[in-house]
C-alpha cells in the first residue's frame, strides 16, 4: 500500500467514512468485505478487509481502476 500512496490515515478515513459495497462471506480464512471511502486527500479508495474478534484486518487497498469500475465505484463493468 505505501508504493500506491496509501496511508494509514487513509484507511482509517476511508473505513470510517466509507460503505460496504461487496462481501465476502466465503473468504478464508475469514469473511472479507469492500469498503469504498475517501482517504483523507479525498480521493476514493477501495478497502479489502475482514473482522476477527474486536480487530480490523486489512487485506489490501488500492485506487479503483475506471476501466473496472462503473462512474460510482461501486459497480463492476461487465466488459473487462
Amino acid at each position: 500500500m505505501p508504493r500506491r500512496g496509501i496511508h494509514y490515515e487513509d484507511l482509517k478515513n476511508a473505513i470510517l467514512t466509507g460503505e460496504i459495497i461487496e462481501q465476502y462471506s466465503t473468504d478464508y480464512p475469514l469473511p472479507s468485505c469492500l469498503v469504498l471511502g475517501l482517504s483523507i486527500r479525498k480521493k476514493y479508495l477501495h478497502v479489502v478487509c475482514a473482522i476477527k474478534q474486536n480487530a480490523i484486518l486489512i487485506i489490501t487497498a488500492y485506487l479503483p481502476d475506471p476501466e473496472k469500475w462503473e462512474s460510482d465505484l461501486k459497480t463492476r463493468r461487465r466488459n473487462q
